[in-house]
């Protein structure tokens, strides 16, 4: 057993992805998809952030890059290899990129996305061996909670549709001007 080693506290884990939820939910109220993020240094947050890229117009405005960006001004420096990186949904490859780019220490994600996450869902850009840093992950905290507010956010942006286009066809991929 190695008693050098870091002690993972999970109820740190809990109460940080609870904060991140908090950010969510603000995405949700504003009609975002609801993810989002805290940094953690030293058992403190040091940015909070929600996706906003319809808010921003901006396809990086989600919540890990915005909550980067406060963190580098946080601690005044673009690395943030003491940091812990805590998001309600598995980031993306653009995310996953970044955080590997500040070198993270660790990410700690609540629910997978297997189709695009870069975390061990559809790649692992957190651990690719070549690259010049590699974080630890953590996956599946407070997932059923991650995974509701996402669950209910597209079942109501799906009955907004309906509604607004009874006749149209539920799965837009079925659109001939694909």
């Amino acid at each position: 057993m190695d008693y050098d080693a870091p002690i993972i506290d999970l109820k740190s884990d809990h109460y940080f992805m609870g904060e991140a939820l908090r950010q969510a939910t603000k995405a949700y109220e504003a009609q975002e998809v609801p993810v989002g993020a805290v940094i953690e240094r030293n058992g403190r947050i040091i940015a909070r952030a929600f996706n906003q890229v319809e808010l921003l117009k901006d396809a990086t405005a989600h919540a890990e890059m915005l909550a980067i960006t406060q963190a580098e001004e946080a601690v005044g420096d673009w690395r943030l290899n003491d940091c812990t990186l805590y998001v309600t949904k598995e980031p993306c490859p653009m995310c996953a990129g970044a955080a590997v780019h500040v070198r993270f220490t660790r990410v700690v994600f609540g629910i997978g996305d297997p189709k695009a996450g870069a975390a061990g869902g559809a790649l692992n850009l957190l651990q690719f061996p070549s690259l010049n840093h590699q974080c630890e992950i953590s996956a599946g905290v407070r997932e059923e909670e991650c995974r509701l507010l996402l669950k209910t956010f597209f079942a109501e942006q799906r009955a907004a549709r309906r509604d607004a286009d009874p006749y149209a066809d539920p799965n837009p991929l079925n659109s001939q001007n694909n």
